[in-house]
């Protein structure tokens, strides 16, 4: 799982697959990943779809570029998790590298920060962990976003899912860390307007090391419902201590962290029903190359990809691969497909107006003997809700 970790911070990876060389040059694919820092935890769902793209496509003879069959080559770096070293590492790549085609980094701060790099150079990126209501403010045309998971589609849908379940009282406990703060801004009034009380509203440091103190709280209010705005690290935590503490509202909800694989087989069967932000799942028949996908990755990593990051990860590489069999490497033809056309994915057909997807609905997944299943919205529902 962390076995390109073992590259230095500053790393070319060049998979020149099976068989005899090709006579092209190798299309030359830049990023950055979040090797060490904050994000580092995250940052391997990410890589493992972006090595496992790659691979796959050299081993079928390369990268499609306008009916040419190219061999594909990483070129990235380590940006630390910080949103300023991106901005530098893009125009590096740009600049000196000199790399044919982009790819994201994890994050939305980092997303954010590459955006006026990519403006400034005219250069077309499909995005993919980013998340917020500021990509609407990125100028449209170098950047898209595959996401749904906006935060003012997460409040109002997380309410009426909340409230469809049968809560009446609500703990919401919040990271400090900007998405959590962001949704916890559009969360609140939602829950609100569907009659629900709010009887815990904290937040909390995204270093925090002991919940104890919230997780009381929680279990003497009464609430039927907990909602924690939390990352991967204090999901583990929320949970390994909540399961200690014994608490046990029917309707309990983690922002990101249980669509890890790790997840599940820290916690078992205590992680069972627990609700959780996504949109994708192997599970939904309507998306045919979902299950392939699912089937390819368990095979290639021993594990389970994450149903998130993993998958939108996947998705933008799909995308720029649809994309660039069309019309090839030209920046100018490249963003003009992919602001217009529509791209089959493993989350089922993607389009873009402006910079977001505006065909993915906003959904949540359940944890349910094991596997995850979409249980929010009904239309591409995999499952139904079922209470802890």
């Amino acid at each position: 799982m962390r076995r390109f970790f073992a590259v230095t911070a500053a790393a070319v990876s060049i998979a020149m697959g099976l068989g005899s060389a090709m006579a092209s040059d190798p299309v030359r694919i830049g990023f950055s990943i979040a090797q060490t820092g904050l994000f580092s935890q995250a940052a391997p769902s990410q890589m493992t779809a972006y090595e496992l793209w790659r691979d796959d496509v050299n081993a079928a003879g390369g990268l499609n570029v306008a009916g040419e069959q190219r061999m594909v080559e990483f070129v990235f770096y380590d940006d630390e998790s910080d949103p300023s070293k991106t901005a530098q590492i893009y125009e590096k790549l740009i600049t000196d590298d000199q790399v044919d085609l982009l790819i994201a980094p994890w994050g939305t701060p980092s997303h954010l920060a590459l955006a006026g790099v990519l403006e400034a150079h005219q250069f077309p990126m499909v995005g993919n962990t980013a998340a917020s209501v500021a990509i609407r403010e990125v100028a449209p045309g170098n950047i898209w976003f595959p996401t749904s998971a906006i935060p003012d589609h997460i409040g109002p849908n997380l309410a009426a899912l909340a409230k469809q379940s049968g809560v009446t009282k609500v703990a919401v406990i919040a990271n400090l860390l900007p998405f959590a703060q962001e949704n916890l801004q559009f969360l609140v009034p939602a829950l609100e307007a569907e009659g629900i009380e709010i009887v815990v509203n904290e937040s909390y440091p995204p270093d925090i090391a002991d919940m104890t103190t919230l997780l009381v709280e929680i279990k003497e209010s009464g609430a039927d419902g907990v909602i924690a705005l939390s990352y991967p690290a204090d999901s583990f935590l929320y949970q390994g201590q909540a399961t200690e503490l014994g608490v046990d509202a029917p309707f309990q909800f983690l922002l990101v962290g249980p669509t890890i694989s790790a997840f599940a087989d820290a916690f078992g069967e205590g992680s069972s029903g627990l609700v959780t932000l996504g949109h994708w799942s192997p599970h939904q028949d309507a998306w045919p190359r979902a299950r392939p996908f699912y089937d390819a990755y368990v095979e290639r990593f021993g594990m389970r990809p994450d149903y998130l990051d993993t998958a939108l990860a996947y998705m933008s590489l799909e995308i720029l691969e649809q994309a660039v069999a069309e019309v090839g490497l030209d920046h100018d033809k490249l963003r003009e497909v992919i602001s217009s056309g529509t791209f089959e994915t493993i989350n089922g057909p993607v389009h873009f107006t402006g910079v977001e997807n505006d065909t993915t609905p906003t959904a949540f997944l359940q944890l349910q003997d094991g596997e995850m299943h979409l249980v929010w919205p009904a239309s591409i529902a995999t499952a139904d809700y079922m209470p802890r």
